[in-house]
């Protein structure tokens, strides 16, 4: 068997170790895709870099920051683009190609250019706004509108920041006293979780019925603003029912969220004054049409007032001519009756004296007979109610003896005794008398107390002796 030519496997790392220097011998710089990121304890960080085409992911690498590196990398790359160096982002770094006989290939990386990083993100920024515009999202909040009179609000933001503060203050402690109510729905404002947290608060709000909705959130970073240029996010807000207003970030912040709503103002102010504006202007025509109507109703009742005294001056005219006309007709009526009235006066004037007389003389006869009767009836009623009160002065007398006689004090003179037991109520009978009682004994003249020894009945004192 022929003996073959063969070098070990060190050997060969190191061959290509040397090719790879050979072949690579400055630093170059790779735009690249962080797939993942990993600082450890250490200080260093590790991570991995990758391409991708169409969805498929083309070619990788591992790479690594040393600890004398990576934190002014990172504080430096933040500052600029307002985003954290994480896994996702595209970037443009300096590295060094590396080849470890037991790692193999990797890169060295010592900077990272965030003037790239914020190209990138502005170059899909567009690519989202072009998209969302061929589908038409940009324009379906605009065919919405307010109503004239918008008070029922949703309000999408977070209780503790300090824009809801001053918009709360500013709305509802307005110096007009226009009355709105307020609904929060609290929401993550920044952060990677932020746009699924804002799109779940939408969905709750689509199930009410609001006037309009808001979404909104004070100044921050580019990076805590970030949220607000999500696709998903810009999608949910265009595809809401009710009118969203948003109003985020600072004056020089304008975001997608902004672009697809179907208003943006830059403050939380700004938008109290919104509402408060669209209230005022609902006031104010009302101011001027009370102001109208109340200037119609003037003139119209002026010239009711017109109408109607012209008519009071045709009706009092028409009276008086018809009541002299009447006048006239009963003075007439009047003279044809006092005439008529005379003729048949004269004619009866005789047998009117005779009837007179007849009627004068049965009438005296009358009063006559009328008062005899009224005399004897006196004399009747006089001599009854004499013996009426008689009898009733006699029983009143009858009555007022047996009272006298009935008085205890009359019979206490006469040598009886009044008895009272403990209770000091009279004694009737010796039923309700025990041995050891104290009883009293009143006298006409005085009373005394006793102790009782003895009670006999009426069957043992038959004789109704004296036991003292």
């Amino acid at each position: 068997m022929a003996e073959r030519n063969y070098i070990d496997l060190a050997q060969l790392q190191e061959l290509i170790k040397q090719g790879i220097q050979m072949a690579f011998p400055g630093k170059f710089w790779v735009k690249a895709e962080i797939s993942s990121w990993s600082p450890r304890a250490n200080g260093h960080c590790y991570l991995s870099l990758c391409q991708t085409e169409k969805g498929k992911q083309v070619a990788e690498i591992r790479a690594m920051i040393w600890k004398w590196n990576y934190l002014q990398i990172k504080s430096f790359f933040e500052k600029e683009t307002g985003q954290a160096l994480q896994a996702g982002i595209t970037v443009l770094v300096r590295a060094q190609v590396n080849y470890s006989e037991l790692y193999g290939i990797s890169l060295f990386i010592d900077d990272i250019d965030p003037a790239f990083t914020t190209g990138e993100k502005a170059l899909e920024r567009k690519r989202i706004i072009e998209r969302l515009t061929q589908r038409g999202y940009m324009e379906m909040q605009k065919e919405l509108a307010l109503p004239e009179l918008p008070r029922r609000l949703a309000v999408i933001t977070s209780q503790t920041a300090a824009g809801y503060g001053d918009f709360r203050k500013h709305l509802l402690e307005n110096e007009k006293g226009y009355a709105f109510q307020l609904h929060l729905y609290e929401a993550l404002m920044q952060g990677e979780k932020a746009p699924e947290s804002i799109m779940e608060a939408i969905a709750s709000v689509q199930a009410k019925d609001y006037d309009a909705l808001l979404i909104l959130r004070g100044g921050g970073s580019e990076q805590d603003l970030a949220c607000f240029d999500d696709e998903q996010l810009a999608m949910a807000i265009a595809q809401c029912p009710i009118p969203v207003v948003t109003a985020i970030g600072h004056e020089r912040d304008f975001h997608i969220a902004d672009m697809v709503a179907m208003q943006y103002v830059k403050t939380p102010t700004a938008l109290a004054d919104l509402f408060i504006g669209a209230v005022a202007q609902v006031d104010d025509r009302i101011d001027r049409l009370s102001s109208r109507i109340s200037l119609a109703l003037r003139k119209r009742v002026q010239g009711m007032e017109l109408a109607v005294q012209e008519m009071d001056a045709a009706i009092r005219n028409k009276a008086q001519q018809r009541l002299h006309r009447a006048q006239q007709q009963l003075d007439a009526c009047f003279g044809k009756i006092r005439v008529g009235f005379q003729r048949r006066l004269g004619a009866l004037e005789g047998p009117l004296q005779k009837s007179i007389g007849r009627i004068s003389r049965g009438l005296a006869r009358k009063v006559s007979d009328s008062a005899r009767q009224v005399d004897s009836s006196a004399h009747r009623v006089k001599f009854a109610a004499g013996a009426r009160l008689g009898t009733e002065v006699s029983k009143i007398a009858l009555k007022e003896a047996l009272i006298k006689a009935s008085d205890p004090r009359n019979i206490l003179q006469m040598g009886y005794v009044l008895v009272t037991g403990k209770d000091n109520k009279v004694l009737k009978t010796v039923d309700k008398v025990h041995i050891g009682d104290r009883i009293g004994v009143r006298f006409s003249d005085g009373s005394l107390t006793a102790k009782v020894d003895q009670v006999l009945p009426e069957s043992i004192d038959q004789n109704k002796t004296n036991i003292a």
